[in-house]
Formats: C-alpha cells, sequence, structure tokens
C-alpha cells in the first residue's frame, strides 16, 4: 500500500528533477559564481567610484589608481568604436579626465614627493617631464576629430607614453610616498586632490606652469573659460565621465 502511494509521487518528481540536474551541472554553477562575482566586482568598483567622487577615499593611491583605470577606460571605449560620434564623446573624457588628473598631481602629489622622500626633487622633476610631453600630445589629440587620418595614431602614442609613466608611478613612486606618509596624510592628499580637480582647467595647455603657485594661478584664470565651452561639447551618458554641468551627448 505504501509503495503504491509512493510510486506516483517519484514519477511526478522525476521529470522536475532531470531538466535541473541538466541546467544546474558543474558548468551552470561555475557560469553562476562567475556572473555573481562579475555582478559583486561591478557594484564594489561603482561604489568605491562614489566614494571618491564624493571625496571619501582611503587614501592618494586609491584616487589616482581609480583616475588611472578611468583613463584606461575611456581609451579602451575609442579605439573599440568605429562610430564617430561615441569616439568624439568619449575623446572628451579622456582629455578632460586626465587634463584634471595631471594638474591636480602637479599641486598636491609631486610637491609631497619632493619634501618627504630621498630624491624626491629628482622624482618629481623626471615625472613633471613627462607630464609636459603628455600635455603636448593630448593638445593634439584634442584639436583633431575622429575621422581625421592623425587621430587613432595620435591618440595610441600618447597612450605608450602614459602607460609607461603609469606602470611606474603606481609601482615605484606613490608605494614610496605611502611608505613615507601616515594613512590620515595620505587620506589628507586624497581629499585635496579630488577638491583640485575641481578647479583645474579641463583642457591641455601645454604652455602653462607646472609647478605651484604659478601652475594654480594660471590654471584659474584658465578654468573658467575651459568649462564654458564644455557646456557645448558631446559627452558619454554615464556618471563620472563628463563634468557636472555636461549634458549627454547629443
Amino acid at each position: 500500500m505504501l509503495r503504491q502511494a509512493l510510486r506516483p509521487v517519484c514519477a511526478r518528481a522525476t521529470p522536475v528533477l532531470a531538466p535541473a540536474a541538466r541546467i544546474w551541472g558543474p558548468s551552470g554553477s561555475v557560469a553562476l559564481r562567475k556572473g555573481e562575482q562579475a555582478r559583486k566586482y561591478s557594484s564594489e568598483t561603482e561604489s568605491r567610484s562614489r566614494n571618491i567622487r564624493k571625496g571619501q577615499a582611503d587614501s592618494i593611491s586609491a584616487v589616482i589608481h581609480h583616475d588611472h583605470r578611468e583613463i584606461e577606460r575611456y581609451y579602451e571605449k575609442i579605439i573599440n568604436s568605429r562610430d564617430h560620434a561615441v569616439q568624439r564623446k568619449y575623446q572628451n573624457a579622456f582629455v578632460w579626465e586626465l587634463t584634471r588628473h595631471s594638474i591636480a598631481e602637479e599641486i598636491v602629489v609631486y610637491p609631497s614627493i619632493e619634501t618627504g622622500l630621498n630624491r624626491g626633487h629628482e622624482m618629481a622633476e623626471k615625472d613633471r617631464a613627462e607630464h609636459q610631453l603628455t600635455k603636448e600630445q593630448l593638445y593634439k589629440l584634442q584639436n583633431l576629430h575622429p575621422g581625421d587620418a592623425a587621430f587613432l595614431p595620435t591618440l595610441e602614442h600618447l597612450m605608450k607614453d602614459l602607460k609607461m609613466h603609469i606602470k611606474e608611478e603606481e609601482e615605484h613612486d606613490l608605494v614610496k610616498l605611502e611608505e613615507a606618509i601616515l594613512p590620515m596624510r595620505s587620506q589628507h592628499l586624497a581629499q585635496q586632490f579630488e577638491m583640485t580637480k575641481s578647479f583645474t582647467p579641463t583642457r591641455s595647455h601645454p604652455s602653462a606652469p607646472n609647478k605651484p603657485p604659478f601652475e594654480t594661478a594660471v590654471g584659474l584664470m584658465t578654468a573658467p573659460l575651459d568649462k564654458i565651452r564644455d557646456l557645448f561639447r558631446d559627452w558619454p551618458d554615464e556618471a563620472g565621465a563628463k563634468p557636472p554641468a555636461g549634458g549627454a551627448g547629443r
């Protein structure tokens, strides 16, 4: 009697369980875990980005690493697209981010390297010289259109040199700086860095001074005009890739 009662239940359960085993086998479980990890990483990255935009970064290294990844991402968006309108939006984002980042480093970070590290003056001067080359290349890039024959070669040449600078900065300069200062000092530098980015020019001006206080003074005079012109530029429709007053690309 008991076996007869159970037999229909087992018969009904078998068709439900078999497809589930096929769907959620070992490969399916791996795919699910990878998807969950990707969503978690994306969420954590966006959370860090929001904190940095709010001036809540833990260290100067964190904000600089974040900027480097954003610059690299805009570069990838440009070279992986064949749509000139999309390339134009990310060209503007690339110039905007790299210009502000470079100036903020020169005003906030390099003076700290000069005064806080052995051979710090030599390190800072080397970084400034590399920045000058980047500014000159960026000036050429910002005046080109994605349809121009020189556009991608100019961008790729700029990025080749910039990647070397980024690697040395992340693996050597910032490591040495973090070792030489207290965590609270590093966090304070991060806040100063983000604040400085809010008043710097947003386009490359290679002839401008590259040391404070003159760089700061010239920046304050140049930035308003850059920011007015930013109102009429096309921007990616995503948070953090455009000025606060910049609208979505037309």
